[in-house]
């Protein structure tokens, strides 16, 4: 969760002659599969897709992501350069401990990625929906460890086998200082 306190304003109401003062607000966001479904029903198109994202859309996924149940309306436009440089950390942040070798560029089976696809990875894998509220690239990091996981191992042929052996046998042959 990222929790930023956007800065407050003064403005000015022309129709009342009076100026308004607007208090700084503390919000608290979300970059999980919740509000990647949200901005998916509201935009009707996969989120996590290469092409670019309007303005439009972008502040969209970040209404999204806030959690709180009453904000000012237009609380995300009052965003400084610092809030939104945050909100694009805290989404490209890793969020896990777990390393993998060599992480893939782009999804192998060129499918495009949806909220609806990442649930299916959660029920083929009998990931309890509880964790639709992580952040994404957390719960991208079980679902890839689900999949290495339940692989199954490569079956090793007989003539493969035979000759590791063999290697070995001449390595602790070597080791020992023996004929066999």
């Amino acid at each position: 969760m990222l929790i930023l306190t956007v800065p407050g304003r003064d403005l000015y109401d022309e129709a009342k002659e009076e100026f308004i003062s607007q208090e700084p607000f503390t919000l608290e966001l979300e970059h999980s599969l919740v509000s990647l479904s949200k901005w998916e029903s509201k935009f009707r198109k996969p989120f996590l897709a290469a092409n670019e994202k309007s303005q439009t859309e972008l502040l969209g996924y970040i209404e999204c992501m806030i959690l709180d149940p009453v904000y000012p309306k237009d609380v995300v436009r009052r965003f400084s350069s610092k809030n939104m440089e945050e909100v694009k950390d805290y989404i490209e942040s890793p969020e896990i401990a777990t390393t993998f070798g060599e992480m893939p560029k782009k999804n192998v089976r060129g499918e495009v990625v949806t909220s609806e696809l990442i649930y299916y990875w959660l029920v083929t894998f009998n990931i309890p929906f509880e964790v639709e509220r992580w952040h994404l690239n957390r719960l991208f990091s079980l679902v890839r460890i689900c999949n290495i996981k339940n692989q199954k191992p490569d079956k090793t042929s007989k003539n493969d086998t035979a000759r590791r052996y063999r290697e070995l046998n001449a390595q602790r042959k070597t080791q020992l200082n023996t004929s066999g």
